[in-house]
């Protein structure tokens, strides 16, 4: 089974002297209902490490980041923290790299990081993650028929002023296209994402009040 599964999806070349970077796709308090103020534990990140090494003792970047709003505008304001602990294969360790799930503790309020607060977030060193992004401008390709659909549907083109759902890595946006030209389309979206030039995005559209996957697009800027 793995072979035939190297033979069709070989593990990609990994470079750890890449700045490190995870999706988070969990988040969690660990600290029990009535712990004492001083025995509170930070909040608690998981996710599979896209390149790079995380470390014990590194400082660490979450963008996104938390919605708040300035001056009536809402806006997503980064998180910074420090690597305290880190979990991978069950077990406690110094350093984490790409393949597997990997929890990384840290000294965040864990009201922030309950309930999967964070998921659709990155996390980097500082100053090394993509852009907050509002806007997307996507290289789309589109399926012959809707997934999910149980006439199987046939795609139509997107148009201008259409609402799209995407899921970009674990981040999870509605868009309104605001410009069509070819295969290529700009996006609004209500909930930025962290990306950059050449990651992929799932789009959806609504059929009888579902949301179906109809294809996917590439973001070129």
């Amino acid at each position: 089974m793995l072979n035939a599964i190297e033979e069709r999806i070989p593990t990609p070349e990994r470079d750890p002297t890449k700045p490190p970077r995870m999706y988070i796709v969990r988040s969690f308090d660990v600290n029990k209902p009535g712990s004492p103020i001083e025995k509170l534990s930070g909040g608690v990140v998981g996710g599979s490490i896209l390149q790079g090494i995380f470390r014990i003792d590194d400082e660490i970047e979450i963008k996104p980041g938390i919605r708040t709003t300035v001056k009536n505008k809402v806006v997503y304001e980064p998180l910074y923290s420090t690597i305290v602990s880190l979990h991978a294969g069950g077990k406690q360790v110094k350093e984490a790299r790409c393949g597997g799930l990997v929890g990384i503790g840290t000294l965040l309020d864990p009201s922030l990081t309950k309930a999967d607060g964070l998921i659709g977030n990155m996390v980097g060193k500082p100053d090394t993650l993509p852009e907050t992004l509002w806007r997307l401008k996507l290289k789309v390709r589109l399926f012959e028929r809707a997934i999910g659909t149980k006439e199987l549907v046939k795609v139509d083109k997107i148009s201008q002023g259409e609402t799209i759902l995407i899921h970009m890595g674990t981040a999870v946006s509605v868009g309104r296209t605001v410009e069509v030209r070819n295969d290529t389309i700009t996006l609004e979206l209500i909930r930025p994402v962290c990306a950059e030039k050449g990651a992929r995005a799932a789009l959806s559209r609504k059929f009888l009040g579902r949301w179906r996957l109809i294809g996917y697009g590439i973001f070129e800027e």
